[in-house]
């Protein structure tokens, strides 16, 4: 029973931290480095990040920098950023890749508010799936114990314990974490409007 808690526990952490981080790529109309996290180049015929090709910088609220280490890598950065359907305009003078960083209108708060949505409920339906597999895990547990124990617990007015009593750990764990994605969720649009 331990072992099951710790394993949803553990899970559901994994995916509140991917959320979190599904959530930081969504641009809020303020520069982070954290947009370009997801931007790939071709480096030596494999697929790099830009935070490993060079620094990136945030000097200005609504701009980045980019200072390749390879500075033959300035085009291909630009190429990339463009093709990131991020919506950044790019312009180089030779050494560094200048991001600019547009304020959102408010049809595009709206489009990412309900990006933002989409991703939270991704979130909390992955969380719930995590309790029904430890809801069945439980489950099958007991009926190794109990032989039909499984049976047990359907009738109505019933032994209580048969089911329903160990499930309410995995309950209380469910509703934590789907709080935090939530709080994670309410943060991000009250960024997005913010601005």
């Amino acid at each position: 029973m331990q072992e099951v808690l710790k394993n949803a526990e553990s899970r559901m952490k994994k995916t509140v931290e991917s959320t979190a981080t599904k959530l930081s790529h969504v641009q809020t109309g303020r520069a982070t480095t954290a947009l370009l996290d997801q931007v790939t180049i071709n480096y030596y015929g494999s697929k790099t990040p830009l935070n490993q090709v060079g620094t990136i910088t945030t000097p200005e609220p609504h701009q980045l920098v980019i200072q390749p280490w390879d500075k033959t890598l300035i085009t291909e950065i630009e190429k990339a950023i463009a093709h990131s359907d991020l919506g950044l305009a790019t312009s180089n003078d030779g050494s560094i890749v200048r991001v600019q960083v547009p304020e959102l209108t408010t049809e595009r708060r709206v489009e990412l508010t309900k990006l933002v949505k989409k991703l939270a409920e991704e979130g909390r339906v992955a969380i719930r799936n995590i309790r029904r597999d430890a809801n069945d895990a439980i489950r099958k547990l007991e009926g190794g114990d109990a032989g039909s124990g499984s049976r047990r617990s359907k009738g109505r007015g019933g032994d209580k314990k048969g089911g329903r009593s160990d499930a309410d750990p995995i309950q209380k764990l469910t509703d934590i974490y789907v709080n935090q994605i939530n709080d994670l969720a309410d943060a991000k649009e009250s960024e997005l409007l913010e601005n």
